[in-house]
């Protein structure tokens, strides 16, 4: 059995996508993630924030979008600049939260199969793919975390 990471808390999982951004949350243990919500791209950052500090967030796990052989390309440019956005706004935060960015090859694609699987498709299904990958994000992290 894994164990939990050592920091205790919130963990926020991201996956930024061009028109919405998802956002999934760990247990304050660090175990397990779960889907929270879909934010507007435009007005995210703001958003997360407060987000941060409405589950006293310890880190935030931003989705890094790679090719399948590693490299980086605008999408991945992309997800550095909101991290880099979001680790400007947390700054001035009395109690410091880590900005983390992670692997996320196929999480999309993923997350999308998945709920085709279950039966979500078309609009539905684009309302909360994003929420879905920032879950694959985040738990691939925290069992990452846990080993």
């Amino acid at each position: 059995m894994s164990e939990a990471p050592s920091t205790f808390g919130v963990r926020l999982g991201v996956d930024v996508g061009s028109v919405r951004v998802g956002v999934a949350a760990s247990d304050a243990s660090g175990v397990l993630a779960t889907p929270l919500v879909t934010l507007p791209r435009a007005a995210s950052v703001t958003a997360l924030a407060r987000l941060v500090d409405e589950h006293a967030a310890v880190e935030v796990v931003v989705g890094l979008p790679r090719s399948l052989s590693g490299r980086s390309g605008p999408a991945a440019e992309i997800a550095v600049a909101y991290a880099d956005e979001l680790r400007a706004v947390l700054a001035d935060r009395p109690r410091p939260v880590a900005v983390h960015l992670a692997d996320e090859r196929l999480t999309t694609v993923i997350a999308s199969r998945n709920l085709t699987d279950r039966g979500v498709r078309g609009k539905r299904q684009r309302s909360v793919v994003d929420q879905a990958a920032a879950v694959l994000i985040l738990q691939s992290w925290l069992d990452r975390e846990a080993r």
